[in-house]
């Protein structure tokens, strides 16, 4: 699949929103220690963006900005021939970039998705304003003949794209290499209020009243708030 066949089946940006926030909520469950979580999500990342994050402990992730000015979306596959570190010094894969929107040009700076010298973290990047009815991306360079890019853009968002509570099953049930309670899921992507025994039953070793910083710096619904949709 790719990036402009992944951007033509992601849904509105509230919806991408909505499944990102689940999946972090999910992973703080499966996992308390945030350095093993693989899906995280912070609406505290500035005073007016979310960030959506992945991360997979092999050197490949992406990061999803919300902002009332809409998305941007960029994602590192260290295998793919994509990369920056396919030519030396290191570049952005021709046209990666191109037709970014002005109100967006600022993460292409951002020390976050940058390695130490200065190179940008993406062989992924597509955006979509609030006023745009698709999501879009730059003009990429063809790769050469016989050069393929093993699907990267799916696999980094497979989940994310996918949409079911079923996709998060298989994801975690592989990475956590336990059981995990398809009830439960089906209750989180719905980003009803937590209860201990909804937590319990994605892991027992787990307490509600330990998940409340997460949930906080998530913006997910707890007793006595609202779901936390700040930036539109």
């Amino acid at each position: 699949m790719s990036v402009y066949e992944l951007t033509s089946q992601l849904p509105e940006i509230s919806i991408v929103r909505d499944r990102s926030r689940a999946m972090a909520v999910l992973d703080a469950i499966m996992s308390p220690d945030w350095e093993s979580r693989y899906y995280s999500f912070d609406s505290q990342w500035s005073p007016t963006e979310e960030m959506a994050s992945m991360r997979d402990g092999c050197g490949n992730d992406y990061a999803i900005l919300f902002s009332r000015a809409g998305a941007y979306a960029r994602g590192f596959d260290h295998e793919s021939p994509m990369s920056p570190y396919r030519v030396t010094p290191p570049v952005p894969w021709p046209g990666l970039f191109d037709g970014v929107p002005e109100v967006f040009l600022h993460h292409l700076s951002e020390p976050a998705f940058r390695e130490q010298d200065g190179t940008p973290r993406a062989t992924v990047c597509f955006w979509r304003e609030q006023t745009d009815s698709e999501w879009r991306t730059g003009t990429s360079e063809a790769l050469p003949a016989g050069v393929e890019d093993g699907d990267s853009a799916e696999w980094l968002f497979d989940v994310l794209l996918d949409g079911r509570p079923e996709a998060y099953q298989q994801f975690a049930q592989e990475y956590y290499e336990v059981p995990v309670d398809i009830g439960a899921i089906r209750y989180v992507y719905a980003l009803q209020r937590l209860t201990q025994s909804v937590v319990s039953a994605l892991n027992p070793d787990v307490d509600l009243a330990h998940l409340a910083a997460d949930l906080t710096k998530m913006g997910y619904p707890t007793a006595g708030s609202e779901t936390g949709h700040r930036t539109t």
